[in-house]
This record gives structure tokens, C-alpha cells and sequence, in this order.
């Protein structure tokens, strides 16, 4: 666990493959409040490349960091507007 960042909250998209990782995490962002981290647990290898795109084209989001696990995939994304 990184401690230069809060968890506001956490998704759990675990067995959820394609898109459904980044539209979910989408969603729980919008709900969330500007600077709030978003933690999410995915199980699918291809959420690795599919958040940081989308982090990266997305005006308000930012990604912090990615965690490569066993078996989860750990994803921090800020809200920043």
C-alpha cells in the first residue's frame, strides 16, 4: 500500500473482462470528489493498458499508479477536476 495517496474508495471488478473494468471505473469516479483516489481490483491482464489509456485520454482523471499482483490488478486513479 502506497502512502503518498488516501483511498477514497475501492472497486472490485474482479472477473469482469473487457470494457467493463474502465466504463465501472468511469462511473465510480463521476461520483467521486476532486482529488479522491479510486482503488481498482481487476482480474483482467488487458485492464493494465485499457485504464492507462483511458486515464490518459480523459480530461479530469489522472492514473497514480498501477500494482501488477498475482492474480489482481491494482489501479489508483485520482479524480483532478
Amino acid at each position: 500500500m502506497n502512502a503518498e495517496f488516501d483511498i477514497a474508495e475501492t472497486l472490485d471488478v474482479k472477473g469482469a473482462s473487457c470494457p467493463m473494468p474502465v466504463v465501472k471505473t468511469k462511473g465510480a469516479i463521476d461520483d467521486l470528489a476532486e482529488g479522491d483516489v479510486l482503488e481498482v481490483l481487476a482480474t483482467d491482464s488487458g485492464s493494465m493498458s485499457d485504464i492507462d489509456g483511458w486515464a490518459g485520454g480523459t480530461e479530469g482523471v489522472e492514473l497514480v499508479e498501477q500494482e501488477e499482483g498475482d492474480d489482481v490488478y491494482k489501479h489508483y486513479v485520482r479524480k483532478t477536476e
